[in-house]
């Protein structure tokens, strides 16, 4: 190498490596909703777009208020956690949808839905009837796998009443339905979906597989920030945006590797369970992470299907909580 040119190599060399903007992210719980995430962090691809994250778990609509409340950067939440800030005047702006479908499944242990007459060929009606009066483990109170419960349960004339919920971490879902102080699961997989695979349990609904019709086109779990964060701090919005697009393209351009990759970071899960549950993640993966109109609109019918908002208080507009402007 020449002189001048060695120079000017060990000067560029010499330089500090820029500054990673750092952000918090919250969840409301680490399912395989965090699929994304993982494979970022794998990939290295925070760090590739300037970004220093650090992802904390705050159960329920607790992840959204701590992006409320400034503390947090973004948020991963439910659409319909968005749209129900925004009628308490608390607007969001989601930038990236990793969900397209209700990712959310309802299983019930197999002995007691047979003993209620459960046929898996039913229309929904028919088989959300066999909920009454039984007991189930959800991932959080008024979040999505809740809210799930309840517009399903709805179908067939069920009331907030006439079932028994209770907020569950995955694990200890799974032990509450060993000891049998449950009788199923609402939840994202892999939690609801490991007695299926085991032969215990029967799937009542599935949101990837199109139950109820509206949980397509769906904004299942979608990236939230304050609109100011966005304007004052516009580099770390394309750049979550960035994130969020490549990592979705290697969902679904790797299957392999992400499936060992969930394999690495959950190694409590059989192998088998760990597929079983990428395929259904996958189903509701969106080529492009984009967050739509229909989709929050859906997620806000899923809300007053659930008794946990009044058909009056729908929004009337969608402008303003949503872009696709930090994943194209």
């Amino acid at each position: 190498m020449r002189p001048l040119a060695l120079a000017a190599f060990l000067a560029l060399s010499a330089q500090p490596a820029a500054a990673l903007d750092d952000i918090v992210i919250t969840m409301p719980n680490f399912t395989f909703t965090s699929t994304p995430n993982l494979i970022a962090e794998e990939l290295g691809l925070w760090a590739k777009h300037g970004l220093n994250a650090r992802i904390v778990q705050i159960a329920g609509v607790g992840a959204t208020n701590a992006v409320i409340a400034g503390s947090a950067d973004f948020a991963q939440a439910g659409g319909s956690t968005l749209t129900r800030a925004a009628t308490r005047g608390q607007r969001l702006l989601a930038i990236a949808n990793t969900a397209e479908r209700n990712i959310v499944m309802i299983t019930m242990r197999k002995e007691v839905a047979e003993a209620a007459g459960f046929d898996a060929k039913a229309p929904l009606e028919k088989r959300a009837a066999v909920l009454r009066g039984k007991s189930f483990g959800v991932g959080a109170i008024n979040a999505n796998p809740h809210a799930y419960l309840m517009a399903v349960a709805a179908r067939a004339g069920i009331g907030q009443d006439g079932l028994r919920v209770t907020a569950l971490e995955g694990n200890a879902m799974w032990a509450a339905f060993q000891s049998k102080q449950i009788d199923g699961m609402s939840n994202s997989p892999p939690w609801p979906l490991k007695p299926v695979v085991d032969g215990l349990s029967v799937v009542i609904a599935s949101g990837p597989d199109g139950d109820p019709p509206n949980a397509i086109n769906f904004a299942y779990n979608v990236v939230v920030a304050k609109p100011e964060t966005c304007e004052k701090r516009r580099q770390i919005c394309v750049a979550m945006g960035q994130v969020v697009k490549e990592a979705i393209a290697y969902m679904h351009g790797h299957k392999a590797e992400v499936v060992a990759l969930l394999g690495r970071r959950f190694s409590n899960l059989e192998p088998k369970l760990i597929a079983a549950a990428y395929d259904e993640i996958i189903k509701s993966t969106p080529k492009l992470p984009v967050v739509t109109r229909q989709s929050l609109e859906n997620a806000d019918d899923f809300n007053v299907e659930a008794g946990m908002m009044k058909a009056d208080a729908k929004l009337k507009s969608y402008d303003g909580l949503y872009t696709d402007e930090f994943v194209k």
